[in-house]
């Protein structure tokens, strides 16, 4: 369960599809969110436009016990000498056990793809922002120049799936159900499926949400958000997390500009008021204006990895 938000369902509700393969589940993998070891470690955040990684600290400081196969987390202060546990502080607990498992599980991604020399790139907006159509344009500009695999994530169906599949891009589909974003876990175990080659490019798209996506770092090599002009130019300020935790913002369907009230420096100065650190492509992935800007990006970040 997601306590920012409340998304809550069965490991089993999650589907993970190789496009072509017969559907399987989580459940029939036989894995599961827990991870190796009883002992809970801080919180860490990964903040990929700052390419570094930090603990949380907190001022309460944390003791673990364990209740038969369950690990319980309470602060001192609510703690007293009959083990008396105030049921105010479940959610904040059950976040942060969540988040923990989450990064270290992000951390075995991360080795990995660094293993491989695999650029992993998550992308991640509010829904209808063109993500997939630019992710079809972009597959089809590097068709027989650079290998690209792809994750799709969606709540439901595999109409977004089908369609990176139609490029000729090898996909694998998650089905959330009810999560409103992907985790390290799921994405773990789609690369299992996808088996992306060594010196590839990694497209996670992520499900179409601005707000607990920013909280779950998948081992991604780096984030991309991407926004739309039909949007509004005050996207950054109303979730400034996402936007604080992202290396690139792309803004997308500048075609529509004429069309609509959007302002692109003031859009561009709310994102840098959260984060001066972030780059901005602007573009349109129907037009196609715009593109080279965003490909000689992705062959940067690509070179990078090779220096």
């Amino acid at each position: 369960m997601c306590s920012t938000c409340g998304c809550n369902q069965p490991s089993d509700a999650v589907t993970i599809t190789l496009i072509g393969e017969e559907q399987t589940t989580r459940e029939q993998q036989g894995f599961s969110l827990d991870m190796q070891g009883d002992d809970p470690q801080p919180t860490r955040h990964f903040h990929p436009g700052h390419g570094r990684r930090h603990a949380a600290h907190h001022h309460h400081h944390l003791h673990g016990h364990t209740h038969g196969h369950h690990h319980h987390l309470h602060s001192h202060d609510d703690h007293d000498h009959g083990h008396d546990h105030h049921h105010g502080k479940t959610v904040v607990e059950l976040e942060q056990d969540i988040l923990q498992k989450n990064n270290l599980l992000a951390e075995r991604n991360r080795g990995f793809f660094e293993a491989r020399n695999v650029l992993a790139l998550n992308l991640v907006s509010s829904p209808g922002s063109g993500k997939t159509s630019l992710l079809e344009r972009t597959l089809a500009a590097l068709k027989g120049e650079l290998e690209c695999f792809v994750i799709e994530g969606d709540q439901q169906t595999s109409n977004d799936a089908n369609r990176i599949a139609a490029t000729g891009a090898p996909v694998v589909q998650i089905n959330t159900g009810k999560g409103c974003h992907l985790d390290s876990d799921m994405v773990n175990q789609a690369v299992k499926k996808l088996r992306p080659s060594e010196s590839s490019l990694l497209f996670i798209e992520n499900v179409g949400n601005l707000v607990c996506p920013s909280l779950f770092d998948l081992g991604e090599g780096a984030r991309v958000v991407i926004i739309s002009v039909t949007e509004g130019d005050d996207k950054p300020i109303k979730y400034p997390d996402m936007f604080f935790s992202s290396d690139l913002c792309i803004i997308n369907k500048i075609d529509l500009l004429p069309y609509v009230q959007f302002d692109m420096e003031k859009a561009k100065d709310y994102a840098r008021r959260v984060n001066h650190h972030l780059e901005f492509i602007e573009l349109s992935a129907t037009s196609g204006q715009g593109m080279e800007q965003w490909l000689d990006w992705l062959k940067r970040k690509r070179g990078e990895m090779n220096a």
